[in-house]
């Protein structure tokens, strides 16, 4: 990092040790290849599934949950799944992690959105912030506080939530964002790995994930690449951050979040924005679900959306 970066970042080395909670022991993966196992939302008491927020597609539904304890109205955290833009859903093994917010009074609304393989970028996005817009307007149904959304993903999701707090104003509006490992600028990623020594992922090629999503090579589309890049709609009027990104992530590179941390910390100052690099931890995995990370992920949400 710069020593620019360095200054406007303020940046935590979180040494995440292994622990327990109620939903980070459901179901983290499915077999190899295969689509990632479905959390068990069955035992949950409070929730509306499969609830459409759009028309132009099947594929665009919601599901929300509510603690079952306490009085709310309940902040709310948008879960938005991975999955390089082209596989997963709103059940899928992301879910979980947030769904420990019941626990804290945090309502949770799984987002699915149309991937790479049924509409190109921008239609994710404009899912996303579509079913953000859709929850705001029908808060009083499930007693939420429209005051206070936030928006979690990883990878792909981490994205999206990213490009959904900076674009958003208005009924798409989030209150706070927590981007894990998320790219960010596309065609910056090649280099990066080079740059590190470390052998990651290709993604300047026609078949990656962020050129499939994008319709078209990453290097010969430079105006859809900016306009998938958070960065781009950064405003001094944004939420807070929490980013979380692992030094050993092999595809997407730990810079990505360097550089949109410090971007963001000298746009809203360094007081909003936290980076985590978590030491030894690849591309998702356990050491960003222990229980000492979640607490920490909560924590922060619960500073972030205090009114």
């Amino acid at each position: 990092m710069s020593d620019q970066g360095k200054r406007a970042v303020t940046l935590v080395v979180a040494l995440c040790l292994a622990g327990t909670s109620l939903f980070a022991q459901m179901p983290q993966g499915g077999p190899p290849g295969g689509p990632p196992a479905a959390v068990d939302v069955s035992g949950i008491a409070n929730k509306a599934l499969g609830i459409a927020y759009a028309s132009a597609s099947a594929t665009q539904t919601l599901d929300v949950y509510w603690p079952s304890t306490g009085k709310g109205p309940w902040p709310v955290i948008f879960s938005v799944h991975g999955g390089g833009f082209a596989f997963g859903d709103n059940r899928g093994a992301e879910l979980a992690s947030a769904l420990n917010g019941l626990e804290r009074g945090y309502a949770v609304v799984g987002v699915n959105y149309r991937m790479s393989g049924e509409a190109v970028f921008p239609a994710a996005i404009d899912d996303v912030m579509a079913a953000i817009s859709y929850v705001r307007k029908y808060a009083a149904k499930w007693n939420l506080d429209t005051r206070r959304f936030a928006a979690w993903g990883s990878s792909a999701g981490g994205n999206l939530v990213a490009l959904a707090g900076t674009k958003g104003s208005g009924d798409t509006a989030l209150q706070a964002v927590v981007d894990q490992y998320g790219p960010i600028d596309f065609l910056a990623m090649d280099k990066q790995f080079a740059a590190s020594g470390m052998k990651g992922q290709t993604h300047d090629s026609a078949d990656s994930f962020e050129s499939q999503y994008l319709g078209a090579r990453i290097s010969l589309v430079p105006d859809k690449v900016r306009a998938a890049n958070p960065t781009t709609f950064l405003d001094a009027k944004d939420p807070p951050f929490l980013i979380q990104h692992g030094d050993a992530d092999l595809n997407i590179p730990t810079q990505q979040s360097v550089d949109f941390a410090a971007a963001l910390a000298a746009t809203l100052g360094k007081d909003k924005v936290q980076l985590d690099i978590i030491k030894g931890a690849e591309h998702g995995g356990a050491q960003f679900e222990t229980t000492a990370n979640l607490k920490r992920i909560f924590d922060w949400l619960d500073a972030a959306l205090a009114r």
